[in-house]
């Protein structure tokens, strides 16, 4: 199969279970509301050491928030229940209540949740008070700009990490460009998140290493530095592989996510140094759900 020049390997990306939670933030100004929410989506690449994969989903007009006000909506992954009640908890309270005018709410209506306001309300030393809205308990919790206004729980679904192509390119320039491309056009796909700094990842990896303390290592057969030395996934004209790896709610929105991020970056074309479409799998032993790049193409 070939798009637009480019050829996509028959093969799959291997994504695997998660748990995930959708939270709103509001603020005075977007502004604001976009400073608290990069603030807790730093440091939430990925699960293999930051514990958390989280990122923007999208901007929320007035019409669509809790308190009439513009805000952000934000998605945050984790492997476990345990995981995200640590950080949502932690972030929430370090992230968005310290950043002046905002308020915290959750964004998914759920049977499970996890704790929010229901542990940061301890901040207000005794002078916190709670009201019910229609069933759902939030906090004002006294502070200096005024108060913090923040939802008891956030709701919990289940979801999927780890879907993902590869970028085969002629140079990092080629690479980079059409990946920015495909990032823009997974933005456009609600409940998906791209967590790596700007979409894109730079040092994609392997389950395992030969290191016993390491999880996982870089992936040697598509390193273009590595040809010749070890069992090479890329031909001679490869000169640099990038990935775009997508969590999502469910797999349709990842399907879709992949769909249009790589038809976006076959829209360079060999002619603009995008040689090859693949994608990260370990043979079927790291995650239940399988995305075969051609099926999910045609």
């Amino acid at each position: 199969m070939k798009i637009n020049g480019v050829q996509i390997d028959d093969t799959f990306a291997e994504a695997f279970p998660m748990k995930a939670t959708r939270i709103i933030i509001t603020a005075m100004t977007l502004k604001w509301a976009y400073r608290a929410a990069n603030a807790i989506r730093g440091f939430a690449s990925s699960v293999i050491a930051c514990g958390i994969e989280a990122d923007i989903e999208r901007e929320l007009k007035p019409s669509e928030t809790p308190d009439g006000r513009p805000g952000i909506s934000v998605m945050i992954f984790a492997m476990s229940m345990k995981d995200l009640e640590k950080h949502v908890a932690t972030r929430v309270g370090q992230s968005v209540m310290t950043t002046a005018t905002t308020a915290c709410y959750s964004g998914l209506d759920s049977e499970q949740k996890v704790s929010m306001g229901k542990s940061l309300r301890f901040f207000g030393d005794g002078f916190q008070i709670s009201k019910v809205v229609n069933k759902r308990r939030f906090w004002r919790i006294p502070v200096m700009h005024g108060e913090f206004i923040v939802e008891e729980t956030a709701g919990v679904t289940k979801a999927i990490g780890g879907g993902n192509f590869l970028v085969l390119a002629k140079t990092a320039r080629h690479g980079l460009a059409a990946c920015e491309k495909a990032v823009e056009e997974i933005q456009k796909v609600p409940g998906v998140i791209t967590a790596f700094p700007g979409g894109v990842v730079g040092s994609g990896s392997k389950v395992g290493s030969k290191y016993k303390f390491l999880t996982a290592s870089t992936n040697e057969a598509y390193c273009p530095t590595l040809k010749g030395q070890v069992k090479s996934e890329l031909s001679d004209e490869i000169g640099s592989v990038l990935e775009i790896v997508i969590d999502g709610l469910d797999e349709e929105s990842i399907n879709e996510a992949m769909r249009l991020g790589i038809k976006a970056a076959c829209s360079f074309g060999p002619a603009k140094g995008i040689c090859r479409i693949s994608a990260g799998n370990y043979g079927g032993n790291l995650g239940p759900h399988l995305f075969h790049l051609r099926k999910l193409l045609k």
